[in-house]
């Protein structure tokens, strides 16, 4: 951020446009980077406002970048949206590596207290997983979770729930390619999860997404902790919920051994997600969240930053931090798979922003894209990563996935991510059970109003009243206290048991 006045925020010296702070009338005079100008319209809280003169067809920058190209002649003053600013065609220079820096470690080494797994991982939460193969099982796996809601768990106090992991895929689908490997990867990830401390995976029999290859996939553990059941072997729906709740209830006494101790945070994985964004999720929420991001790094730990859609147009901010030439073009091919995938379905990288995000302030995918990608702070890109496969490096990652937001957490969690953060201007209410999940409100406004939904406010910094480094310092301390047991909103209010999505690729037959 260059400048803030009363009215106005300035996101880099020279840019076209800036954000109104709070509501501007038609006829009134504000200033910004050295220039004033009369209002021509009323500019809502959030959106731009012309700082000077862009004929039709000329480039218009926002955070010293393109954001789009002016469909009509642009006057200072004049409110700049959808009706004159469209999405800008070309692409950018990629400069791989060329702003790569190694990141220094924190000179003090924090923890969190976390559960310890025998395979030497670590966990945020400790959960008990009821996981579906396919579609035909999930009533199943659902009857079997209830059977533990209420004071059920009253005697296991250190258990923190079971919970029902279900889908609507798992047949009528390939038995090999792309939508059936992406199907198993997501299940093997939630399976072998830190966050549960036992599963028992549930199928049908009949399907394409068969239990038994399923089972032999995944990574070992106490044979009394990992246990399956298939419906048509079991009798039936009735004897199969009958037999999942006696399972899970031997489970019980041994989860509920586990103890948080503490944990080097290079045992924490964030998974970063914004949704229902505005006009200042680049300026307040998204910047913080990229501060408390270095700090994660800093001590070792790994962010996971996703949406392909929605860094298009900002992908050359990433290429140039790559560790590598190939971790650059390994995020370039994935670019170029969607502009692809896009291509072949009649569709439109720009079909982002969604209507909220434009009735919030943000006009083409490049000026959201602009601000998403200051999630991910400032170190270096250490690796990309396709859905949901499982994250073996440190340090700020990209995993491919879809902009919708259940969907690219699903592939978050399954690559490891045990807390997500995730950044709003709208108002979501996500919840991610087996994985805690971070509301932070770009405005005061929207915390002030959805107060039992919000866990962090990042208006401050659109208020004046706190840097983006300090709310990052607090954020952090926040991510550290949650890692550690303290609950999030979500799981105050009781939400994560249906936002388990994986991607869908492929043909349903």
């Amino acid at each position: 951020m260059t400048e803030q006045t009363a009215s106005l925020i300035v996101l880099s010296a020279g840019d076209d446009v800036a954000v109104a702070r709070q509501d501007i009338a038609a006829g009134q005079t504000v200033s910004a980077d050295g220039v004033t100008v009369t209002a021509q319209a009323d500019i809502p809280s959030g959106h731009k406002i012309a700082l000077r003169g862009v004929a039709a067809g000329n480039v218009v920058r926002k955070y010293g970048q393109v954001i789009g190209v002016a469909s009509l002649a642009i006057r200072p003053g004049d409110h700049v949206h959808v009706h004159d600013l469209e999405m800008a065609s070309g692409a950018c220079e990629h400069d791989s590596g060329t702003l790569y820096v190694p990141t220094s470690p924190a000179p003090e080494a924090l923890t969190f207290d976390g559960y310890w797994r025998d395979d030497g991982r670590v966990g945020t939460r400790n959960f008990i997983g009821v996981i579906a193969s396919v579609n035909c099982s999930a009533t199943v796996c659902k009857a079997i979770a209830e059977a533990f809601k209420g004071n059920a768990l009253a005697d296991w106090p250190n258990v923190d729930g079971v919970v029902a992991i279900t889908h609507g895929s798992g047949c009528g689908m390939g038995a090999r390619g792309e939508g059936i490997d992406i199907l198993k990867r997501t299940l093997r990830g939630y399976a072998n999860h830190p966050n549960f401390a036992g599963v028992l995976m549930i199928g049908l029999g009949c399907e394409v997404n068969q239990i038994t290859p399923l089972m032999e996939e995944l990574s070992p553990r106490a044979p009394q902790l990992l246990a399956s059941l298939i419906i048509q072997e079991s009798g039936g729906t009735r004897e199969t919920v009958r037999d999942g709740i006696a399972l899970i209830e031997r489970m019980l006494p041994i989860v509920n051994l586990a103890q948080r101790r503490p944990a080097p945070l290079s045992h924490l994985t964030v998974g970063l997600q914004c949704g229902g964004s505005d006009g200042y999720s680049g300026i307040s929420a998204n910047p913080v969240l990229g501060a408390a991001v270095d700090q994660v790094v800093r001590h070792g730990g790994t962010a996971i930053l996703s949406e392909t859609p929605e860094i298009y147009g900002a992908e050359h901010l990433l290429t140039a931090r790559a560790a590598s030439a190939q971790i650059a073009d390994r995020l370039m091919s994935r670019i170029h798979w969607w502009e692809d995938y896009v291509r072949q379905h009649d569709g439109d990288m720009n079909n982002n922003p969604s209507p909220g995000n434009k009735v919030g302030g943000i006009t083409t995918i490049l000026e959201k894209s602009l601000g998403a990608v200051a999630k991910a702070g400032s170190t270096g890109l250490m690796g990309v990563y396709v859905y949901a496969e499982s994250v073996d490096a440190q340090g700020l990652v990209f995993m491919d996935t879809p902009g919708y937001d259940p969907v690219s957490a699903t592939g978050q969690v399954a690559g490891g991510a045990n807390l997500i953060c995730f950044t709003t201007g709208r108002g979501s209410t996500y919840g991610c059970k087996p994985v805690p999940s971070l509301k932070l409100a770009t405005n005061t406004k929207l915390f002030e109003h959805m107060t039992l939904d919000m866990d962090f406010n990042a208006g401050t910094v659109v208020d004046g009243s706190e840097s983006v480094a300090a709310a990052g310092e607090r954020l952090f301390r926040l991510m550290i206290d949650t890692a550690s047991g303290r609950q999030s909103c979500s799981e105050e209010n009781g939400l994560g048991d249906n936002e388990f999505v994986p991607w869908q690729l492929g043909a349903v037959m």
